[in-house]
């Protein structure tokens, strides 16, 4: 059985290639991976099937607290961009660095919509600090920060979905 780490990898990887669609399966393991790579506009990574067995047992699970979010609208073609939640004074983004999601899910800011987000404009992060919550198959998982710094932008809004590898913050490693 493949571990989370080898499954972000995995994805990492298929996405390098020309591969349209992976598929690999061990004794009770199966995972399906389909990318779009006849899009011109984004490249996409779905994860279509996996066992419950994918998510490491040292991630904490979360109750929902609301009902699910409304599904998106499809914005127009020429909306690829993601809604800037919040930035701080505009700057040269080139010294920033990115934390990006490691999967495809939903974002949320905090582990419920009564409690205060995990970071915003201005806070310091360390490596392993948690920064969100994606949701992906009805699994909470906290997203850690792997650089450390100030965080500049919040790049994704709360309860919207992203994509694997999708930029959610930006971080200032000097601040």
């Amino acid at each position: 059985m493949m571990n989370f780490k080898e499954i972000q990898e995995l994805i990492k990887q298929i996405n390098r290639t020309n591969i349209a669609e992976f598929k690999i399966k061990q004794q009770d393991f199966e995972i399906s991976i389909r990318t779009d790579k006849l899009t011109k506009n984004n490249k996409t990574t779905e994860v279509v099937h996996a066992a419950p067995q994918l998510i490491a047992p040292s991630m904490p699970q979360f109750p929902q607290a609301t009902p699910p979010p409304a599904a998106p609208t499809p914005a127009p073609a020429a909306e690829s961009k993601p809604t800037v939640k919040e930035e701080a004074p505009a700057k040269d983004d080139s010294n920033y660095i990115e934390i990006k999601s490691p999967m495809v899910g939903t974002f949320y800011r905090s582990s419920s919509p009564d409690k205060p987000a995990f970071v915003k404009v201005g806070d310091k992060v360390d490596v392993g600090s948690v920064v969100c919550i994606v949701e992906a198959m009805k699994l909470f998982n906290e997203i850690e920060s792997e650089v450390s710094g100030t965080i500049v932008k919040v790049l994704v809004e709360d309860a919207q979905p992203i994509e694997y590898d999708q930029v959610i913050y930006l971080v200032d490693p000097k601040g």
